[in-house]
């Protein structure tokens, strides 16, 4: 006897067996109850999360013999026609294979044919988004002005890349990723069914390791299960998926919780005895720092059941806010730079050392070599300092020193205008917001943020973030200070050349008049006006 994947065996022949998408699952009720069909609809979401599911039940549902309705008889020829996948007139079409125009061409010409069998000519194209430009224009007529027995069921993953012009002609439904709880009560259900034991760690496990998509949760479970032999256990599925013992995770969180490097040390090195992927330890650590935020702010019980809400709970208690915060970034940026790295242990190890060498504020920074740890003493602002320095936090100026910070950038040209125009918003002390004045948006581009935060990092902190923002008004800046500081001096060089006596002179003698648009302020550098 043929085997049928439990993802194929379980898929949801009508809308009520539909798991989540409730409220694509209601509109397209209503409509079908209510005679009001669109004649394109367009199904956008991730991959697994129903959309040719949802298609090929609306496409029963137009063709049923009861009668166009949301409840489906599941027993005729239409109902079993299309769940065998011979209904001559639903036409799927794989748009990632038929990418050509004469792909399209040749799959429209019989549109304007009455159904064969069915009350609608159904044509369901995944993938839509596949299609080339001249297959969009070649559909784009027939989705104008569509014959009335015909049907438009699109599905894409990438919405973003349809014409606009094909956008506006369907209803439009984005379906949502599931819920773990909503994917472990599902295959929870179909083990029982099935007659198959599962312990409920397992099942959460496999529900986080599908990211959302009932699909791959199944087959997931079709794996889990032919691995345990029918027998669903936590530490098999975690065998069969590579997943770390969250024990390592905790041991790597209690070693920064507390600033001991030896002891963090040591547990990468056991870590790397067993060849983990590392890029996906650094994914369980921001995940788990995630985890330990949303305790901190929102209380324990704001998280899954299946968690250890125990343990979030104390090192929620244990770490500071902050610490935290600046951990999960460097989690974060450590993973996104791990493939620079000469070695994935050492851009591992390297990311987890950076979190113990940047302390926000007053928290101490850790010393290389056992030793009584105190604060680092605070550089000040103006003076040099090297680009993420062992033992130093990043140094973050408050209103008063960010004049100072600007003119020892070591940037000039357009970097140094962009610069001497931004104002200092707010600062923490791993991150700055920096605001510049809206008719100064032309110096925002990505190639003069890039010099500036590059000089930024170089002069105040490696592990500085910066962002900008817009303003009608921007706060003070270097600009507008020495744009201020210039009036005032052209204005006292004025006054000093009308009080003048020997020009006084000269004006009374000769019947002069000071041009005051030539008087120019003196400069300290040269001496002469």
């Amino acid at each position: 006897m043929t085997y049928l994947a439990l993802a194929r065996k379980w898929r949801p022949k009508n809308f009520d067996e539909m798991v989540g998408q409730e409220h694509v699952v209601r509109a397209l009720s209503n409509a079908l109850d209510s005679g009001r069909v669109h004649h394109a609809y367009l199904f956008a979401g991730t991959r697994g999360v129903g959309k040719t599911t949802l298609a090929r039940i609306l496409a029963k549902a137009l063709n049923c013999e009861q009668g166009v309705s949301a409840k489906l008889c599941g027993e005729c020829a239409a109902c079993t026609g299309i769940d065998a996948g011979r209904f001559i007139d639903l036409i799927e079409v794989d748009a990632a294979s038929r990418t050509k125009v004469d792909d399209t061409r040749e799959l429209l010409e019989n549109v304007q044919y009455t159904p064969t069998s069915g009350r609608y000519k159904v044509y369901l194209i995944d993938e839509v988004h596949m299609l080339s430009n001249h297959s969009f224009n070649a559909l784009l007529k027939t989705l104008e002005e569509p014959p009335p027995h015909v049907k438009f069921l699109l599905a894409t993953t990438n919405p973003q890349k349809l014409p606009v012009t094909v956008l506006s002609r369907c209803l439009q439904f984005n379906l949502k990723r599931l819920p773990s709880a909503q994917i472990v009560e599902r295959m929870a259900h179909i083990c029982a069914v099935e007659g198959m034991d599962a312990e409920p760690a397992a099942l959460a496990r496999l529900a986080r390791s599908a990211s959302g998509s009932m699909r791959d949760a199944l087959s997931l479970l079709d794996q889990a299960l032919a691995y345990g032999r029918d027998t669903l256990v936590d530490q098999d599925v975690a065998d069969m998926l590579g997943s770390l013992d969250p024990r390592h995770i905790r041991a790597l969180l209690a070693a920064l919780s507390s600033g001991d490097p030896a002891a963090l040390i040591a547990e990468i090195r056991e870590l790397d005895s067993m060849v983990p992927d590392y890029a996906a330890v650094l994914d369980d650590l921001a995940t788990q720092l995630q985890q330990i935020a949303v305790t901190q702010f929102a209380g324990v019980e704001s998280l899954d059941e299946d968690l250890d809400r125990s343990a979030l709970q104390q090192f929620a208690e244990s770490m500071d806010r902050d610490l935290v915060q600046l951990y999960y970034q460097i989690a974060v940026t450590g993973r996104r730079d791990l493939e620079l790295a000469p070695d994935p242990r050492l851009g591992f190890e390297m990311s987890l050392l950076r979190m113990l060498a940047f302390r926000p504020g007053d928290a101490p920074a850790v010393s290389a070599r056992p030793a009584p740890r105190t604060p680092p003493p605070r550089v000040p602002v103006d003076a040099p300092q090297s680009a993420g320095s062992p033992g130093q936090p990043p140094e973050v100026p408050d209103d008063s020193d960010w004049p100072g910070v600007v003119e020892s950038l070591a940037i000039d040209g357009a970097a140094r205008q962009l610069a001497e125009n931004c104002a200092l918003e707010s600062s923490t002390p791993f991150e700055l917001c920096l605001s510049l004045d809206e008719r100064n948006q032309h110096l925002l581009t990505d190639q003069l943020k890039s010099r500036l935060i590059d000089a930024l990092r170089a002069r105040l902190g490696a592990g500085l973030n910066v962002g900008f923002t817009m303003r009608e008004h921007a706060g003070e800046t270097v600009a507008a200070r020495d744009a201020r500081q210039a009036e005032q001096d052209l204005q006292q060089a004025k006054t000093a050349i009308e009080t003048d006596p020997n020009v006084r002179k000269l004006v009374d003698l000769f019947g002069a008049e000071i041009d005051t648009d030539s008087v120019r302020p003196v400069s300290p550098e040269s001496g002469r006006n």
